[in-house]
């Protein structure tokens, strides 16, 4: 019988517009809320909820306010970060209460059981291209604060940005554009055990810093599986999807749920 004491529900790229404007034809608020109604039915009993970044489409007030109405009536805590299409400014006046570093960068820890989650902002507008992502030099010195001290393989890191090469030339011309710097504090520190991304939506698992890595989909609509093409705004009408984060003393396990789908297989006694 396995242990797993704490379960975290995991979503990422939830992109929410202006009321009425879509997305290839989606509407990501009516994505969101499929995908929370299904995780909070589904495992009522996990300890958070993780949002990593790309919170909104455009980084603006009524997005946030939009986002807000959602997220108030999620029944566990909610904890957030940043993403390229998000603005830290706008983001605190709409959650003022969210928790910062002491240099007001969006970043947290969430401490589960004997398990840290560690929350990084990658958002930096400061650094070209526009829509890759940065840790400047004091978020980095913070996350080694943060590790310091932690037992071995207990922590997850939980981020924007992919601090790996994912294989899709249009995401990663934008990906973390210091991830040899990150990478570097992963590999030395043997509190990490996995790291957790978003930003490129879709499903895919690599190494960073000699540690797992997986990367997840959006709540709202996919990258086609395009390793060729440069264009990073592609963009596929996939079904939504969240991840459940297991921790406890077997270890740390990561699983993807789709949801939206039409209907779901079931077991078929005659085909045993």
């Amino acid at each position: 019988m396995t242990d797993f004491a704490h379960k975290v529900l995991v979503m990422t790229d939830i992109h929410i517009t202006k009321e009425g404007r879509k997305i290839i034809g989606l509407d990501p608020m009516e994505r969101l809320q499929t995908a929370v109604d299904h995780a909070i039915s589904n495992h009522p009993d996990a300890a958070c909820l993780v949002i990593t970044g790309d919170l909104t489409h455009h980084g603006i007030r009524d997005q946030y306010q939009r986002l807000k109405a959602v997220l108030d009536t999620v029944p566990i805590p909610v904890h957030l970060t940043l993403g390229n299409h998000d603005f830290r400014d706008q983001f605190l006046a709409n959650f003022p209460d969210a928790p910062t570093d002491p240099n007001g960068f969006v970043q947290t820890v969430v401490d589960v059981g004997e398990h840290r989650l560690i929350l990084l902002d990658t958002h930096d507008p400061t650094v070209e291209p526009f829509h890759g992502g940065h840790i400047c030099e004091a978020r980095l010195d913070w996350l080694k604060s943060q590790l310091e001290g932690q037992p071995k393989a207990s922590c997850v890191l939980m981020m924007h940005h992919p601090p790996f090469v994912t294989g899709f030339p249009g995401m990663d011309a934008i990906g973390l554009s210091n991830r040899d710097a990150l990478n570097q504090i992963i590999a030395d520190s043997p509190a990490v055990a996995m790291s957790i991304s978003g930003h490129v939506h879709r499903t895919i698992w690599g190494i960073a810093g000699g540690k797992p890595s997986a990367n997840l989909k959006s709540t709202c609509h996919q990258m086609p599986l395009e390793l060729v093409d440069e264009d990073s705004s592609l963009a596929i009408d996939e079904p939504g999807s969240y991840a459940i984060l297991l921790l406890g003393k077997d270890g740390i396990v990561l699983t993807n749920e789709d949801v939206g789908l039409d209907s779901y297989a079931t077991s078929d006694p005659d085909s045993q």
